[in-house]
């Protein structure tokens, strides 16, 4: 029997989507289980080109489909909606992550041309995406990475009303067969942030030079130069302020995408970890008779049923944002770096007790052991996502502003404001719904109220116990400080989900069980830190918190666990 918290390619039914949607999201499912187990491992394995993936795409329309905004489309079906885009990432990261980034970096690609006013430049996007053709974003460089202050792909004016761009660009996924490529550079004759430009570039022109793949993989990742590359008007996508706001929003959009990836990934891995575990045989016992591996994987599970929640909700915000709400701007670098990270710590519980066959070739958990480290550091670094989310900590937690509450959005709507963000500036301003009231509807249960005491404890440090002016500039200090406002905002949203979906609350108890302890550590680890004052110090040691133990509990959620032994394994 398929446990509905988890996805399971045959008894998955998007009912909640329109027809045609449900259509593709079955048909990509079917793809590949009938491709099979030991073909997709070998393609991994072989680093093969995703040609035979893309020709499928291609046939069923599905990136055009679902990558094609409303303002651009040609069919009725066609529009970019967030909820379906999270359920196709899922399914891609579950069957592997080489297929997923093929998708993903077409999605950067397309940001700055659906954000763009330049009608021939959309018009071309449209028409490539309906030709199957797949995009690329060249914004980084080898010597500056994603700094696009700093970049030196440069335009010179050819007299002509249009330019001639030479430079290169290294980390670029599908730079090997984009029809279209959105390249950041500046130009040569115009200072300061008035000169930089977004256009679009053809990997097939002869000024394009494909230098390499930059990583052993499937993934082509590609480094390529530009030598005299002709920019003309409709190649413009933007310029000046707005080029460089195109970038940031772009990656807005993209960096969206890298949880529900995490979760397929994470899905996938557990049902081979706990069919493996509890069909193995050790001193007379299946290994999941041990405690410790009851633990660990009850405690991978309830963490995966947390990426889901939490990620489930942040896509309501994100496709009820606009100019009058972005509290997205929080909760999308929290599924980028808290989801991602939740990912590895699910992984390496299940591969503490798999040991040895998480190495075996012909297992999906070898290529998902490695994939998942990728996430956390794919669209801005743990570090750099978890210093955004720092930016909204006094806002989110002191200061609650009176919003509506935002409904489940899985209605079939376009996403437009995701395209019209606007000025990627002002994060001191936004403001946030109050965050208790999603933790009193639960205050009965044990290690919710366990939690909420914590978090209360973060508001009293805020107040009271605040980083001094020297230790704001201690980036180490501060970033123990954002791993506990980040579970608060966790918690938070995970909460929300599970009242909208009527989560059983055992499995909510269990989770939050885990959130006690995540919270302890990290408690520790802001006491140990060199610059931690004598208050700050005593703070921390009293925010330490035992969960609720309960065994008859955990033993109902083991039962969970347990029962995935042998529920999905794909076709060979």
């Amino acid at each position: 029997m398929a446990d509905p918290l988890l996805f399971h390619p045959r008894a998955y039914d998007p009912a909640r989507f329109d027809p045609e949607t449900r259509r593709l999201l079955r048909a990509t499912i079917d793809w590949f289980e009938d491709r099979g187990k030991r073909r997709i491992i070998e393609d991994y394995r072989s680093r093969a080109w995703l040609g035979e993936f893309l020709g499928f795409a291609a046939k069923e329309g599905l990136f055009a489909t679902f990558l094609t905004p409303a303002s651009a489309a040609g069919r009725e079906d066609q529009r970019w909606d967030t909820a379906r885009i999270a359920a196709l990432n899922e399914i891609f990261g579950f069957y592997g992550l080489d297929y997923w980034y093929a998708w993903q970096v077409t999605i950067l690609g397309l940001g700055p041309v659906w954000q763009s006013d330049n009608q021939a430049a959309r018009d071309r996007a449209a028409e490539l995406l309906a030709q199957g053709e797949v995009f690329a974003f060249g914004l980084s460089e080898k010597a500056h990475g994603a700094d696009i202050y700093s970049t030196d792909m440069l335009l010179t004016p050819d007299g002509d009303g249009g330019f001639l761009a030479t430079g290169s660009k290294y980390y670029i996924g599908n730079g090997n067969a984009a029809g279209l490529v959105s390249v950041f550079g500046r130009r040569t004759d115009v200072e300061g942030p008035d000169g930089y430009v977004f256009f679009a570039a053809d990997s097939r022109h002869d000024a394009y030079h494909l230098v390499k793949n930059v990583v052993d993989s499937s993934k082509y990742v590609s480094e390529f130069r530009l030598d005299g590359y002709p920019v003309g008007p409709d190649d413009v996508l933007h310029t000046g302020r707005a080029a460089f706001d195109a970038a940031l929003n772009t990656v807005n959009v993209g960096k969206f995408n890298l949880c529900t990836a995490s979760i397929g990934i994470c899905e996938h891995a557990m049902y081979e970890a706990v069919t493996h575990a509890q069909n193995r045989i050790l001193y007379g016992r299946p290994v999941t008779a041990f405690p410790h591996v009851r633990r660990e994987l009850a405690d991978a599970y309830v963490r995966l049923v947390g990426m889901k929640l939490f990620s489930d909700r942040a896509v309501d915000y994100f496709r009820s944002a606009g100019p009058d709400d972005r509290r997205y701007l929080l909760f999308n670098p929290m599924t980028k770096m808290k989801v991602t990270t939740e990912g590895e710590k699910v992984i390496d519980l299940m591969w503490d007790v798999i040991a040895a066959k998480g190495f075996e070739k012909d297992t999906y958990f070898a290529q998902a052991a490695v994939e998942i480290r990728s996430l956390p550091k794919l669209e801005g670094t743990v570090h750099v996502n978890l210093a955004l989310i720092l930016k909204f900590l006094r806002n989110h937690l002191l200061d609650p502003a009176g919003y509506e509450p935002v409904q489940t959005r899985l209605d079939a709507a376009d996403d437009a404001f995701l395209f019209r963000q606007g000025p990627a500036r002002g994060l001191g301003s936004v403001r946030f719904h109050d965050w208790r009231p999603a933790y009193d509807a639960y205050a009965s249960v044990p290690n919710v109220a366990r939690f909420r005491e914590q978090a209360d404890a973060l508001c009293d440090f805020v107040s009271r116990a605040a980083p001094d002016e020297r230790q704001s500039r201690d980036l180490d200090f501060l970033l123990s400080v954002g791993q506990l406002f980040a579970l608060v905002v966790h918690g938070q949203l995970i909460l929300e989900q599970a009242e909208l979906t009527g989560l059983d609350e055992d499995v909510l108890d269990e989770l939050f069980s885990v959130l006690v302890r995540d919270f302890s550590a990290h408690a520790v680890e802001l006491h140990g830190k060199d610059s931690a004052t004598t208050e700050q110090q005593r703070w921390a040691l009293d925010a330490v918190r035992r969960p609720v133990v309960d065994d008859a509990r955990s033993a109902r959620v083991w039962d969970r666990v347990e029962a995935l032994s042998g529920s999905y394994e794909m076709a060979p």
